[in-house]
């Protein structure tokens, strides 16, 4: 099951579990949408991979499956991250 994290993990912007600004890579790592267009150019800083929208768990099922509540609050080099994508 999708893990839906609380927060950028650049950031540490809030993103609740009905975030339209939540963006996810094929791992899951979470960042906001800011992040991911003005930061980091739309490559995942930790797998690579591209981004995409994260979907929004329905409010009635958050009892049965709840978010996390790990915070994964590790932000990027943005210089060494920018240095590594415009080598490809």
């Amino acid at each position: 099951m999708l893990d839906i994290r609380p927060t950028c993990e650049h950031c540490n912007k809030s993103l609740p579990y009905d975030s339209k600004e939540a963006m996810i890579c094929t791992f899951e790592c979470t960042f906001c949408k800011d992040c991911v267009e003005n930061v980091l150019q739309h490559v995942c800083p930790n797998c690579g991979g591209g981004f995409e929208k994260r979907p929004i768990r329905p409010k009635q099922l958050l009892k049965k499956y709840p978010v996390s509540t790990k915070v994964v609050f590790k932000p990027v080099d943005v210089e060494a991250h920018l240095k590594r994508i415009n080598k490809n």
